[in-house]
């Protein structure tokens, strides 16, 4: 049984690219693996937040997790923040870590250029990364193309920091998915769907409604042609509602193609917008059941405790390694 980590920020409803890119699979992978999930609400704060915001994102996405079909019987549901052991081994993993491969992120030269009065967490935050995957001696981490960069950062992080002082790290292995991983902007079809877009017809929430659904995705850029074909070079939004319908009907592309061939852009993004439509329905109908809950209280409270206990063995393991605190009998 390999153990799987994940970590997702609590900024903004998740988007139907964050489900079909990644939550979906996470579904399927506790069966077989031992699965943490984490909702990183440490690294959010890498630039200002609203703490009342802060705190209603992290019930959400707690609750969004659980609603696509996460089992907190299966898996560990927890928040960064309340266990205490991420924080500690992320200082100890940026006292491995060099400021020349830091300023090297692609995501922190984005983040920051041009801006005055960047948090220097926006520099430092690779090495929190890596504590948190690092803790649960982690084999897999699903991610998407976008922080592929931080995981390899977090190998070699894990790989100095075995060579240098003890090998008690498991050097973890990036996947990204094949299918899915990157499903594209509604508005801008060469950019990734993002949930801190400021054009909110660019991506679809987890939580919009029917409505909402309906008219993004009939707004979304598309071409003159008026052909539904795949072509990701030359028809990158129709190849992006292609991949979107196949992706929430279980349909081929191949399939959907000839079932609009002839009748133009009108049908087929009704079609797309019917099966997304129809894809997160269950899910905000039990999201909407748990986000007042003390069930969801509960399962959190559960999480903590269950990540707690895994993450403060390989934390004494690592003070230990490096020389900190006593050494006890």
């Amino acid at each position: 049984m390999k153990t799987i980590f994940s970590g997702i920020q609590p900024s903004g409803t998740l988007t139907l690219g964050n489900y079909l890119g990644a939550m979906k699979h996470f579904v399927d992978m506790q069966d077989e693996n031992n699965c943490y999930f984490c909702i990183v609400d440490q690294h959010a704060i890498t630039v200002p937040q609203d703490r009342l915001e802060l705190r209603k994102n992290i019930k959400s996405l707690a609750a969004l997790y659980l609603a696509v079909g996460i089992d907190p019987n299966k898996s560990t549901l927890f928040i960064q923040s309340e266990v205490p052991a991420h924080a500690q081994l992320g200082w100890m993993m940026q006292c491995v870590s060099y400021i020349g491969e830091l300023e090297r992120m692609t995501q922190f030269k984005d983040k920051s250029d041009g801006k005055e009065g960047v948090s220097s967490a926006l520099l430092t935050y690779p090495p929190l990364m890596a504590s948190d995957i690092l803790l649960y001696k982690t084999d897999i981490v699903p991610v998407g193309e976008d922080q592929k960069q931080h995981l390899e950062l977090t190998r070699n992080l894990a790989e100095r920091f075995n060579s240098k002082y003890n090998d008690i790290f498991t050097i973890p292995e990036v996947r990204i998915p094949k299918v899915g991983a990157r499903i594209m902007s509604l508005a801008e079809p060469t950019k990734k769907m993002s949930k801190s877009s400021e054009n909110q017809k660019s991506f679809i929430s987890m939580l919009d409604d029917e409505k909402q659904i309906m008219k993004k995705v009939k707004s979304a850029v598309t071409d003159s042609d008026n052909e539904v074909r795949y072509d990701k070079e030359n028809k990158p939004g129709v190849s992006n509602l292609l991949s979107i319908y196949s992706l929430c009907s279980g349909e081929s592309i191949e399939a959907i193609e000839e079932k609009y061939a002839g009748k133009g852009y009108g049908d087929f993004k009704e079609g797309v917008a019917h099966a997304v439509i129809n894809t997160l329905k269950p899910i905000q109908e039990r999201y909407n059941e748990l986000i007042d809950s003390e069930e969801l209280d509960e399962i959190l409270d559960q999480g903590a405790d269950k990540a707690n206990r895994a993450a403060q063995k390989m934390l004494v393991k690592a003070e230990r390694a490096m020389g900190l605190g006593r050494k006890r009998r």
